[in-house]
């Protein structure tokens, strides 16, 4: 078959979904004896890119929409250069790129190559808008616009689209109706299966994993720790993720009185490792589209409460895997969270069935062959 190039404006390694998404499928094409690429900016010239990107960090204190241009513009400019250095013109490739820049990188070289290029759909429905929720760029401003409209113009160029939930899929098409005509396919993420054995004797009681930003929105989680105190059940709460919100955080818990009851670990390269420390996967983001730690959560039996915003209806069930949760009332948070925490026999049976659902949609054993099927025809 032909040779499949990853293209990413992301390092190899680190903690997004992105990440673990790409990874997990070159882990599954090396098993499968299938021979793939990795490109990132950082292929190139890697002194120089650090460089450019470390300017980057300088820009952000002053000015956040000159500083999101910067980190596309040289993003895409060095995934370019690295594409045009690594694919060889005699070869047939099949590029999947991971995000519109990266697809947009490919598209630029793709003359006199044999190639197709497929693109992926992580994003919560654009990236302009995720750049907005993070109060980086103004919504409606001319680099929120020019976003939209890159995005609209690479969209329609490619040989296929992958949409890892039906929410997203329709998000897409209603924004921009041309996309119904391009070939498509929902194909959810998925990991492999880890090995542990959560216990209600785990050390934890509440496990978070995300960058610490107003879209995870995990103060929530803190006025459900406080509201748990006051029914009298003090719990632990484990934050893995760096980002603009911490010190906000931090502030937050103390002044809540849950501050002895928060550890902040910040960013940890393997924070799927922390599953099996923990006895339920609280999620309290505001948008999702199909969010890998919760996936992780299910691979290790731990039982999730998440709001029912976007994809997350498609990864698990209310009051089978876990609970949703509404995120305007942390007093009712409190109380699902209590319950299964106390009640031994509904903590069994959601464990159980956070591994069936895994084990039937989630696992790459089995979903990952569909990924490969979709950018092979």
């Amino acid at each position: 078959m032909d040779h499949i190039v990853i293209a990413t404006i992301m390092r190899a390694k680190g903690d997004t979904g992105v990440q673990t998404h790409f990874n997990e499928f070159r882990h599954y094409l090396n098993k499968c004896g299938i021979d793939s690429t990795l490109v990132t900016p950082f292929s190139y010239l890697k002194g120089l890119s650090f460089f450019i990107m470390g300017v980057r960090t300088i820009i952000d204190r002053f000015n956040g929409e000159v500083s999101v241009w910067w980190y596309r513009y040289w993003h895409y400019f060095f995934l370019r250069l690295a594409l045009k250095r690594k694919l060889d013109q005699k070869k047939n490739y099949i590029i999947y790129a991971q995000c519109p820049l990266s697809a947009k990188a490919a598209l630029s070289i793709r003359a006199g190559i044999e190639t197709k290029i497929f693109m992926i759909v992580h994003f919560n429905v654009s990236q302009a808008e995720e750049w907005a929720q993070r109060g980086k760029i103004k919504r409606a401003g001319a680099l929120y616009k020019s976003i939209k409209n890159l995005e609209e113009e690479i969209f329609t160029q490619l040989d296929g689209i992958i949409y890892v939930s039906y929410f997203m899929k329709e998000e897409m098409e209603k924004a921009v109706p041309k996309l119904k005509t391009i070939h498509s396919k929902v194909i959810p993420n998925f990991i492999h299966r880890t090995n542990a054995n959560p216990s209600p004797k785990s050390k934890r009681e509440m496990l978070n994993i995300g960058s610490l930003e107003p879209r995870k929105n995990q103060s929530y989680l803190l006025h459900v720790l406080h509201e748990l105190n006051l029914l009298g059940n003090k719990c632990n709460l484990t934050l893995i993720g760096a980002g603009q919100d911490r010190k906000k955080l931090e502030r937050l818990a103390e002044t809540l009185r849950v501050g002895d009851q928060v550890l902040f670990l910040g960013y940890q390269e393997n924070a799927a490792s922390f599953f099996p420390q923990h006895l339920v996967y609280c999620h309290s983001s505001l948008m999702e589209n199909n969010s890998i730690t919760l996936i992780e959560a299910l691979s290790n039996g731990i039982p999730i409460l998440a709001a029912s915003v976007g994809g997350v209806p498609e990864i698990f069930s209310d009051g089978v895997e876990g609970f949703y949760w509404p995120l305007n009332d942390p007093q009712k948070g409190a109380l699902l969270l209590n319950e299964i925490l106390q009640n031994n026999t509904l903590y069994t049976s959601l464990s159980n069935s956070a591994l069936k659902r895994f084990n039937k949609t989630f696992n790459a054993s089995a979903i990952a062959s569909r990924l490969l099927e979709f950018l092979s025809n």
